[in-house]
């Protein structure tokens, strides 16, 4: 079973770039869908991006389409998501996420079944 920890969240200002990290340890199949979701304080859940570990299909949220990159290195079995043009509204703790389901994309955080523990971003005015 694979279990995911981020990495890389912190504190950048408005316009800035942040690059999140998951690790991916365990037996990752072409068929497992990676996913980034972030919740920020009394919001809900809400999908970022998803990339296709075999594949490489990426999917993008309206809200970081165009300003975020969602990559996998199957190798090291990481995968990163970059933010570039940060604003104050991308403040939210950021979750990796894997599923087995073979459909894409998913963006439902209930079609995950695997999460890491969260890193917090912060993005300051």
């Amino acid at each position: 079973q694979v279990q995911l920890v981020e990495s890389g969240g912190g504190l950048a200002q408005a316009g800035g770039s942040l690059r999140l990290s998951c690790s991916a340890s365990g037996r990752t199949d072409s068929s497992l869908t990676m996913g980034w979701f972030r919740q920020a304080p009394g919001k809900e859940r809400e999908f970022v991006s998803a990339i296709k570990w075999g594949a490489g299909y990426t999917y993008y949220a309206d809200s970081v389409k165009g300003r975020s990159t969602i990559t996998r290195d199957k190798a090291k079995k990481m995968v990163y998501l970059q933010m570039n043009s940060l604003k104050p509204e991308d403040t939210a703790v950021y979750y990796c996420a894997a599923t087995n389901q073979r459909s894409f994309p998913l963006d439902n955080d209930n079609e995950y079944d695997l999460w890491g523990q969260g890193t917090q971003v912060t993005v300051s005015s």
